[in-house]
């Protein structure tokens, strides 16, 4: 790997020039994430019914006590034997942050379609500990856009990400997050998908600060891979 190699001074003039690109860029997502606060929120209204560690348990539920819910849509179709491996490369990163989390008000869970036995075996196999429930084949994923109908991921045009795409995936990743007030009304106060999860992955914000960056091409992140088969 051949890259410009220069003096100290040089080196020290260089990165002051994008330390002061860095500042900019921190001060615009401390403005976004203003923003993304203020959005206004949108009434839940039906009663999603998850399955899980505690049995049968409804969205208001899943709060554990508290006022705000994060959801990670985690891509495992009831047909798959094993969860996205890219999935699995964000959720290899939940389980720290989830203390931290709960003692600023929020419970984070993960939620997929597959049974919950077979989460709660992929889940043992993983190492995780996080609170993964199933959806099942209710409306809840097909509600906040990640899973689509046998039509759809055959080739028609499905809503995902704002938008309207044609894929070829039953399922897809996301995250949604909820508020439920002193009266236990719940509302829906936004989502992302796609790349905008990436800042889940702790692992690519470091990658981001080294040499060869995430160091994968115009294919994506192709050299992911669930942790046991590295």
């Amino acid at each position: 790997m051949s890259h410009t190699v220069v003096s100290g001074p040089e080196w020290l003039a260089a990165r002051r020039v994008l330390l002061a690109k860095e500042k900019e860029l921190t001060r615009a997502r401390d403005v976004l994430s203003r923003e993304r606060r203020e959005l206004p929120w949108e009434a839940v209204t039906k009663t999603y019914e998850f399955d899980g560690p505690n049995g049968k348990e409804t969205l208001a539920d899943l709060f554990a006590g508290r006022s705000q819910l994060v959801v990670y849509h985690f891509m495992f179709a009831p047909e798959w034997d094993e969860g996205c491996p890219h999935c699995s490369f964000f959720a290899d990163h939940f389980n720290g942050a989830i203390a931290h989390l709960n003692q600023r008000d929020v419970t984070m869970a993960v939620v997929s379609r597959a049974p919950f036995a077979k989460l709660s075996d992929y889940e043992k196999r993983m190492g995780w500990s996080f609170k993964w429930v199933s959806s099942g084949e209710g409306p809840f994923n097909y509600d906040y856009h990640v899973s689509f109908t046998p039509e759809e991921a055959a080739g028609k045009p499905c809503f995902y990400n704002y938008a309207m795409h044609v894929d070829d995936h039953s399922d897809r990743e996301g995250l949604s997050v909820f508020f439920k007030d002193g009266g236990g009304a719940v509302f829906h106060t936004y989502s992302t998908y796609a790349r905008g999860i990436d800042l889940l992955g702790t692992t690519y914000n470091i990658l981001d600060m080294v040499p060869k960056g995430r160091d994968e091409g115009d294919e994506g992140p192709s050299w992911v891979r669930r942790h046991d088969e590295y």
